[in-house]
């Protein structure tokens, strides 16, 4: 009986584990690490240059959600980052055209869908792409041919499948994590702060589609769940194959 208590109370750690479930471990963390920093490369991609200037800066991420009153999404990417991607060069003045003659559905249907089908919609698609605007019909063009940021329903649409899809990968590097040798408080405050950034950034989403400043929280949020995964990641790793118990 004694025994079994013992064991009962005994908790798994790396030094533990298989080396079968060490390198199970260690390909699921780094595809995931790999995964991530694709999706940094992607939101990068999505959001620099919306304020004229190349790079990633506040201005984008509030053009991005708040809007500009002076010039509109779509308006900006044709000139800037997505200009590149038009086959025929002025397309790009049939478009600005269009925005400015205050982006009718019927110019719509005439003008502007044979360019963006042709060019664009291989990524502007909710299937492939669900956190880029949608360039598949007028609907979703029209929220980027005018003045304003993200709409409420493309928010909640992003937002849903942002919250199930990162929380399920949270919860599967905390697990990994969880057999680190460390202060079991530490270990509970790290693998807690990963799923406070993800909803701080989220909600931060909405705040500044109302208060610009909010910015400033979208991009510290992400950041401080990136580094804070980052860590459990590579900390995981050194401890399944490196670390040797005093």
């Amino acid at each position: 009986m004694a025994d079994r208590m013992i064991f009962e109370k005994r908790f798994i750690r790396f030094k533990d584990i298989s080396i079968s479930e060490r390198i199970l471990n260690t390909v699921f963390l780094l595809t995931i690490g790999l995964g991530y920093l694709a999706a940094l490369a992607n939101m990068y991609y999505t959001h620099q240059g919306l304020d004229g200037k190349a790079g990633l800066s506040v201005d984008d991420v509030v053009i991005s959600y708040y809007g500009s009153s002076t010039q509109t999404r779509l308006g900006t990417a044709v000139k800037g980052i997505m200009a590149s991607n038009l086959k025929i060069k002025s397309d790009q003045d049939v478009i600005l055209k269009w925005i400015q003659n205050g982006a009718t559905e019927t110019s719509y249907d005439d003008d502007i869908a044979p360019i963006l089908n042709r060019d664009c919609i291989m990524c502007h698609t909710p299937a492939i792409n669900p956190s880029l605007p949608n360039l598949t019909n007028y609907a979703g063009v029209s929220e980027v041919a005018k003045p304003g940021g993200v709409t409420i329903p493309t928010l909640v649409r992003v937002s849903h499948i942002h919250l199930f899809g990162i929380a399920f990968i949270l919860f599967f590097i905390g697990r990994i994590f969880l057999l680190c040798e460390i202060n079991v408080y530490v270990k509970r405050v790290a693998v807690v702060i990963p799923f406070a950034a993800m909803l701080l950034d989220v909600v931060s989403w909405f705040i500044t589609k109302s208060i610009p400043e909010f910015a400033y929280v979208v991009i510290i949020s992400g950041m401080l769940m990136g580094i804070s995964m980052g860590i459990q990641i590579l900390l995981s790793i050194y401890q399944m194959w490196f670390y040797k118990e005093n």
